[in-house]
């Protein structure tokens, strides 16, 4: 059984201060893979007095400079990308393709920084005025298990960028993930204490992060209801926070889809990541008159889906990362029956042929109303929720009739009617026909999906603080 029994901190593996030890259970086999020693608040007031000696030297280096570390971060991750995907499908359970994506993820985020450095003017005159675009100081990065690699990178990279240093704390259920992804990360030779990775829980370390005076910023990403005790307990020090918090994404088939199109999209937006993403299009809303169709097609296409091993190819799910979540998504699938849903396919218990593992059916419900719970509630897992509109207006209505807004999907045949229904959905990003890479776009959410942006020159400047400076020349 592998120990994780180090955390990182001034350019060192160190043992925690922290005792509590914790079983990691592997998702397919239900049994345990491994145990990690977590840190306490000794241990995360270690790692923040390392980043704030690390600030000054850090903060006042060049442009040029942060390119090369970012080179070698991202040269780091990369020699190693074979390894990461190894150990990302065995601890979490992710498919290949969702694996080889989040890894690719992860060393281009170095990529995309260096492109932001080379890209962005620090100093620009306005009026009399100069005006100074100036780090913040040490950041805390809190990340979730649900892409581990993609996480810490795509948030250190960012911060690195601005000139700030960080105290990261991912999640304690990807500790072999993250003890390989600190390895790669230390043999780029940065300076010590510029980046610092402790693993510990929420309630433990995230809150010393969130109370420590000498932390600046928060960027989270997680739950909306961890998210809204970490912008009330940061305000004690204004702290500055970026929160990515969940979703209910909306996906609009107009009455013009070409469903042999839109339903597998539909499918594959509704469970990536095994139904474990925050931008996963749950709700999908038909047009009434088409349903029968859409009935079809979703029954033709979630028989294709090949649930099992996510070590193999032809796998596209694999099983939820813990009997915890198993049994959360168990719950709303049968909350979904008795509130009255039509259950289309699916439903509770494993598939066929598994009869171990946290795996779930992908499930879909026909015949939802907006407020059964299955509609309203993030569910996180691959659950699909199919509700019916009358008019395109009824279908916008149905799309923001929800407390989030992080993502959305609109599916038609005619491209401007599908823009401009796409501009009337409050939702940070909205995806016409499909779902792509957009790595230099903003990237958030509206309502209580969360507060800021990451990514590109908006995600940049979430770590940069404007300091005007005026003479009398």
């Amino acid at each position: 059984m592998k120990q994780i029994n180090q955390i990182y901190i001034n350019g060192e593996f160190v043992t925690p201060h922290g005792k509590e030890v914790m079983d990691l259970i592997n998702p397919v086999t239900e049994q345990v893979a491994a145990q990690v020693r977590l840190a306490d608040e000794t241990d995360t007031r270690q790692a923040i007095a390392a980043a704030k000696a690390a600030y000054p030297a850090f903060s006042r280096s060049t442009k040029a400079q942060r390119i090369h570390y970012l080179q070698q971060l991202h040269d780091a991750v990369l020699a190693r990308a074979d390894e990461l995907e190894t150990v990302m499908s065995a601890e979490y359970g992710g498919s290949l393709a969702m694996v080889r994506g989040t890894v690719a993820r992860a060393s281009g985020a170095f990529s995309q920084a260096i492109k932001l450095l080379n890209d962005y003017d620090f100093v620009r005159q306005v009026g009399r005025a100069k005006v100074v675009m100036e780090p913040l100081g040490v950041v805390g990065l809190i990340t979730p298990w649900n892409a581990n690699y993609g996480f810490i990178c795509n948030k250190m990279a960012t911060a690195l960028a601005a000139g700030s240093t960080v105290v990261i704390k991912p999640s304690e259920l990807s500790s072999v993930q993250t003890r390989l992804l600190t390895e790669c990360l230390h043999g780029a030779g940065l300076p010590a204490g510029v980046f610092n990775i402790i693993t510990g829980r929420g309630d433990v370390v995230g809150a010393e992060m969130t109370r420590h005076p000498d932390i600046a910023k928060i960027s989270f990403t997680g739950s909306t209801l961890v998210g809204k005790t970490i912008a009330r307990d940061a305000v004690d020090t204004l702290k500055r926070v970026t929160l990515e918090l969940g979703g209910k994404s909306p996906n609009i088939l107009l009455p013009d889809a070409d469903l042999a199109k839109a339903i597998p999209l539909a499918l594959a937006v509704g469970t990536m990541n095994n139904g474990q993403a925050c931008i996963a299009g749950t709700r999908l809303l038909v047009p009434e008159q088409r349903l029968e169709e859409v009935k079809t097609h979703l029954l033709r296409a979630v028989a294709d889906i090949h649930v099992g091993d996510p070590t193999q190819e032809e796998t596209q799910i694999g099983p939820l990362v813990t009997a915890k979540q198993y049994a959360r998504v168990q719950h709303y699938i049968r909350l979904g029956i008795e509130e009255g849903a039509e259950l289309l396919c699916g439903g509770e218990g494993r598939p066929e042929g598994l009869s171990r593992g946290y795996f779930v059916k992908p499930t879909v419900f026909v015949n939802v109303t907006p407020e059964m719970t299955i509609a309203r509630e993030e569910i996180f897992g691959p659950v699909l929720s199919v509700l019916t509109y009358r008019s395109i207006e009824e279908a916008v209505q149905m799309a923001n009739n929800t407390v989030y807004g992080l993502q959305a999907y609109v599916s038609g045949e005619n491209r401007q009617q599908a823009r401009e229904v796409a501009s009337q959905i409050v939702a940070g990003r909205v995806f016409v026909n499909g779902m792509y890479d957009a790595p230099d776009a903003p990237f958030g959410g509206f309502k209580q999906s969360g507060l800021g942006r990451e990514f590109g020159t908006y995600g940049l400047e979430a770590y940069l603080e404007p300091k005007t400076l005026i003479d009398d020349e």
